[in-house]
C-alpha cells in the first residue's frame, strides 16, 4: 500500500495551464455539412469523429434551416438542403445561410463543406447543382459525399464494390451532362467519396470514411490541419506525429531541469513539467485529464511523476551515481512516462479502455526500470 505521507503535492496549475494552452494552440475545425434530413449527416459525424450531434456541445439554433454544434476542437455547421416549395431559388437560399455564418466569429468560420448525398438518389437535381456552384463562388472547398452506399463484397476476390446505378452515377459526376441538351455542366465539386458508415444489415465499421478524412485534410488550411488531426477518431498515427514532438519537448525540458544533479528527493520539480506533458498529450487525444482522472487519482501520478521510487532503484546500479538524478535519468524518465500516457489516450480515445477506469489502470502504463534504461540508450545513440 502506498504510504501517502510521502506523496509530493502536486501544483494542478502547470497542467491546467498546458491545457488551456494547447487548446488555443490548436484552435478549432469547422466543417459544414450540407444535405436534406434523412441523408446520414449525423451519422457521418458520429463515425469520423465519435460524436452524436447531442454530443457536441449544445446546438445553436442560428436561422431557420442552420444550427451551430461546437466543442472545443470541432464546429459543425449543419445547414438543410433546399427547402422544396420554396418560392426563394436554392443559390440564394443558402447565399443567405453562408452571409449569416460569415459574420459569426472568426472561431466559428467554415473550413471545409460536405454536401452529402444519398448514393441511391442517382443524381444531382438542379437545386444541388446551384448549391454546389454557390460554396464555390465563395471559396468554400467541398468534398460531395455519397452517403449509404451498399457495398458488395465479391465472393471470389473478396474486394467490396458498388451497385450498377451507383457506378452509373459516378460516372455521370466524372462527366456530367445535362439531360436535357446533352452538353457538358460544370458542377465545381473537389471530389466525389463513397461511403457508408454501416454495413445493409446495420453492422460493420463502414466503408470510404478513411478515405473522406484523408481528402478533408488536404483540404483543410494549413493553419487549420492540425484542429482537424485532433478532431477526427480515424487515423491514429496523425494523433502520434502530433504527441511525439511533445514528448521531446519535455524530455529536454526535464534534462535541462536536472542539468545540475538534483537530490532524488527532490525530484518533484519534474512533474510540472511531466503533467504539462501530459495536458498536451490529452488535447490532441481529444481529451480532458480533470474528466479522466479524479484529484486523488492525480496526486498519485504526481508521486510516481516525481519519479522517486523509480530513480533510486536506477541509480543503485550505476557506479558512482549516489542519490542524486541527472539529466540522463530525468529525460529517459520523461520520455518513458509520455509514451506510457499516450498509449493510455489512444486505449481511451479508441474505447478500448473506460473512461472511468483510468484512475486503476494508469499503474498499467507507468514507465518501469526497461522502459527507461531503453530510453537512455536511444538518447545516447541519439547523440
Amino acid at each position: 500500500m502506498t504510504d501517502n505521507t510521502d506523496i509530493p503535492e502536486i501544483d494542478e496549475q502547470p497542467f491546467l495551464d498546458a491545457t488551456a494552452e494547447a487548446k488555443s494552440k490548436f484552435g478549432r475545425f469547422n466543417l459544414a455539412i450540407i444535405g436534406s434530413s434523412g441523408v446520414g449527416k449525423s451519422s457521418l459525424v458520429n463515425a469520423v469523429f465519435g460524436r452524436d450531434w447531442a454530443k457536441v456541445g449544445k446546438g445553436l439554433p442560428v436561422t431557420r434551416g442552420v444550427q451551430y454544434f461546437n466543442d472545443d476542437s470541432l464546429g459543425i455547421w449543419d445547414v438543410e438542403g433546399f427547402e422544396i416549395g420554396s418560392q426563394v431559388p436554392p443559390a440564394e437560399q443558402l447565399r443567405v445561410h453562408l452571409d449569416t455564418i460569415s459574420k459569426s466569429p472568426k472561431l466559428q468560420q467554415i473550413s471545409v463543406v460536405w454536401y452529402c448525398v444519398k448514393a441511391n438518389d442517382d443524381r444531382l437535381t438542379p437545386a444541388d447543382i446551384a448549391m454546389i456552384r454557390e460554396l464555390d463562388a465563395q471559396s468554400l472547398p467541398v468534398i460531395l459525399v455519397l452517403t449509404k452506399v451498399d457495398w458488395i463484397k465479391n465472393p471470389i476476390t473478396g474486394q467490396h464494390g458498388v451497385a450498377k446505378g451507383v457506378e452509373k452515377f459516378v460516372e455521370w459526376l466524372n462527366e456530367p451532362v445535362d439531360p436535357q441538351t446533352d452538353l457538358p455542366i460544370d458542377i465545381p465539386y473537389r471530389s466525389v467519396i463513397l461511403t457508408s458508415t454501416q454495413d445493409k444489415h446495420g453492422k460493420g465499421k463502414g466503408h470510404g470514411l478513411g478515405e473522406l478524412v484523408a481528402e478533408t485534410l488536404a483540404l483543410s488550411p494549413d493553419n487549420e490541419k492540425d484542429a482537424f488531426r485532433i478532431a477526427q477518431r480515424l487515423n491514429l498515427p496523425w494523433k502520434r506525429e502530433l504527441a511525439r514532438p511533445v514528448i521531446a519537448a519535455a524530455t529536454t525540458a526535464a534534462a535541462g531541469a536536472a542539468a545540475v544533479p538534483v537530490p532524488i528527493a527532490d525530484a518533484a520539480i519534474l512533474a510540472p513539467i511531466q503533467l504539462g506533458m501530459m495536458a498536451r498529450i490529452a488535447t490532441i487525444y481529444d481529451l480532458e485529464i480533470k474528466t479522466m482522472m479524479s484529484a486523488g487519482a492525480l496526486a498519485q501520478v504526481g508521486a510516481q511523476l516525481a519519479g522517486r521510487a523509480l530513480a533510486s532503484s536506477m541509480l543503485k546500479l550505476i557506479p558512482g551515481a549516489g542519490s542524486v538524478m541527472n539529466a540522463g535519468v530525468a529525460g529517459a524518465l520523461t520520455a518513458a512516462t509520455g509514451e506510457g500516457w499516450m498509449r493510455l489516450c489512444e486505449q481511451v480515445h479508441t474505447g478500448k479502455l473506460d473512461v472511468d477506469k483510468v484512475n486503476n489502470s494508469w499503474s498499467d502504463f507507468v514507465p518501469g526500470f526497461l522502459d527507461v534504461i531503453r530510453k537512455m540508450a536511444e538518447q545516447k545513440l541519439a547523440k
